[in-house]
């Protein structure tokens, strides 16, 4: 294959890859009343009115709540899980193990859909705690997939030894497994964030009136509204999710444990 074939199917990738974003950026840089593409004249007006809009800066401080403790939950629950059926010898561990990524391999639609008519109508949940609930479930995976991978890196007799001198289980754990894995646990908050952030099948099912995630109520915006604010904030949080990835790989070799 010669030099020209290589940067032409490069060249491809690329527009394919980055195209979108461009277009993005540049629908919400546009001087006109409405969203359009190629802009009509350049300006950072619809940048600033994102800030402006109530409805973005209450659904963006839910979305935040939601990426956060969900992740940190599904943290909670995911460390323990993966340790366990990493270093022990569990019955039915891959059953364990698909059972876990069930929220991966099973469409949204589908994981709020069952909340909603299971748990939520019937146990009366609040749409605040059900979209908590969700995010934390679809979050989880990624945690048990990701610490697992940072455990199968670390060797098992450091913990051993670690008893031996006189350490119980669970201080070896804290001692010497936590703190040997924290870069994984790390690359594993960063992929739940971002993946929790940017969630909305599920998300669609659950929210209410006044309570919606940022990428549902960018939605509902849009169904009333076709300004390029909306394109303007999601060149905004383009940029915020690559940001945190880039940060992440450059940090913490991000790309080793997913």
């Amino acid at each position: 294959m010669s030099r020209l074939s290589i940067w032409i199917i490069l060249g491809v990738t690329l527009t394919f890859l980055i195209g979108p974003f461009l277009i993005v950026i540049l629908a919400g840089a546009s001087a006109g009343e409405a969203l359009s593409f190629p802009p009509q004249g350049l300006s950072l007006k619809w940048y600033a009115k994102v800030f402006t809009v109530e409805s973005f800066r209450a659904s963006f401080a839910l979305s935040m709540f939601l990426a956060i403790f969900g992740t940190l939950t599904a943290l909670l629950i995911g460390i323990p899980a993966a340790y366990a059926l990493n270093r022990y010898d569990l019955p039915w561990a891959e059953t364990i193990r698909t059972i876990v990524a069930a929220p991966i391999i099973v469409p949204g639609i589908i994981v709020g859909l069952a909340l909603l008519r299971y748990i939520v109508v019937p146990l009366n949940v609040t749409i605040t705690m059900a979209l908590f609930m969700v995010h934390t479930a679809l979050v989880l995976p990624y945690a048990v997939r990701v610490v697992s991978s940072s455990l199968n890196n670390l060797r098992g007799d450091m913990e051993e030894a670690a008893v031996i001198l006189g350490c119980t289980r669970f201080q070896a754990f804290t001692k010497v497994v936590l703190p040997n894995i924290r870069g994984g646990i790390l690359a594993a908050f960063i992929l739940g964030f971002v993946t929790s952030f940017n969630e909305v099948p599920a998300s669609l099912f659950l929210s209410g009136p006044g309570v919606r995630t940022l990428p549902i109520d960018m939605l509902s915006y849009m169904e009333i509204t076709f300004d390029p604010s909306v394109a303007a904030l999601s060149a905004i949080l383009a940029f915020l999710s690559v940001a945190i990835v880039f940060l992440a790989e450059r940090l913490l070799g991000f790309s080793r444990y997913v």
